[in-house]
């Protein structure tokens, strides 16, 4: 396995390992120029190899969950591990964030980037079809941090392929997120049953979920809701509001403790917004303190959960002789 440093011209940096694609820092200036890393992870190989909260990492085959670890397609029931039960979570037990990956680095004029490869075997955790992935990281003199992913497959198979960074604004290990302010540029979400499999989409308008203007992340996480009680907090996916195919701006958070921001644009139709709900201090950072609850929050570019479940959402399934393309845009500010 190895660690790769990328650079910028204004000195950010994000360091990434070959195993799952795990971002492990991300260093960036607050307003006064000060350093720090916003990305919660480790110092040390050896913690991400025990199951931690997919800290950095690439998720896939599948991101988010899959009720009852069962979909059908072409009218073949496939069975896939049940790792968060009732349900399959994020490509099952070995998903695509515990796989080595093939790493190349590149570089250009205005980039810095590694061009991620991995083939997951027909079958593999349960899935149709050899799918050939490829994801590629680029940081930008802008200090925009791009992932480009594309995937392609010798059968019928869903796909939905994300970046799962836990980000603190203020740095990693320097306790809650609850003051960060968050614009989330969707007006309705995909509301979640007691096993957090979605029952549909509704209306964000008048709930704990209304982000179209920036509202500090702890304002409503303990409204007495049912869909707050049903996450232990926010871990739904927003629907976007957009027009096209698009790179969108999908959100907007803002530290005002350090001035630090961070937009995320994307050309997938949902965001999964979590805050760290799970987080319980068991887990030490790279700062040498503990991650408590709600210590870092994720906003997760993808596809619906359980779509392939749901036939009304857009559809996630990647067909021979086509390439499942996806872009989404960390822009630091």
């Amino acid at each position: 396995m190895d660690l790769y440093t990328l650079t910028n011209a204004a000195g950010v940096e994000v360091r990434v390992i070959s195993f799952g694609g795990i971002i492990t820092s991300i260093r960036v200036p607050d307003r006064t120029g000060k350093f720090a890393d916003v990305a919660l992870g480790f110092s040390e190989l050896e913690p991400y190899l025990r199951n931690p909260p997919y800290f950095g990492a690439i998720i896939g085959r599948y991101a988010n969950r899959i009720a009852q670890g069962r979909f059908t397609l072409d009218g073949r029931t496939y069975t896939l591990a049940v790792n968060n039960p009732p349900n399959h979570l994020h490509g099952g037990i070995k998903g695509f964030d515990k796989v080595v990956w093939k790493a190349e680095p590149f570089q250009n004029a205005d980039a810095v980037g590694l061009v991620f490869t991995h083939v997951s075997p027909d079958g593999d955790e349960g899935y149709p079809g050899t799918l050939s992935a490829k994801v590629t990281y680029s940081l930008n003199n802008r200090n925009e941090l791009a992932f480009d992913y594309e995937a392609t497959t010798d059968k019928a198979t869903p796909v939905n392929l994300t970046q799962h960074t836990y980000f603190n604004l203020t740095g990693e290990g320097s306790g809650d997120i609850l003051g960060h302010l968050l614009t989330i540029h969707a007006s309705r979400l995909t509301p979640v049953d007691s096993r957090l499999i979605p029952t549909g989409i509704a209306s964000v308008e008048g709930t704990p979920f209304d982000f179209r203007k920036p509202l500090a992340i702890g304002a409503r996480i303990g409204a007495s809701d049912p869909q707050i009680t049903s996450g232990n907090g926010y871990d739904h996916n927003f629907v976007l509001d957009r027009q096209g195919s698009g790179v969108v701006l999908a959100a907007r958070v803002e530290d005002p403790a350090s001035g630090r921001v961070l937009e995320i644009s994307t050309t997938e139709p949902g965001v999964q917004f979590y805050t760290g709900n799970f987080l319980d201090g068991t887990l030490t950072g790279k700062s040498g303190r503990p991650y408590a609850r709600r210590s870092g929050f994720a906003l997760e570019t993808q596809h619906y959960p359980d779509s392939p479940n749901h036939p009304e959402f857009p559809s996630t399934v990647l067909k021979p002789g086509e390439t499942y393309r996806s872009r989404t845009v960390y822009a630091f500010k």
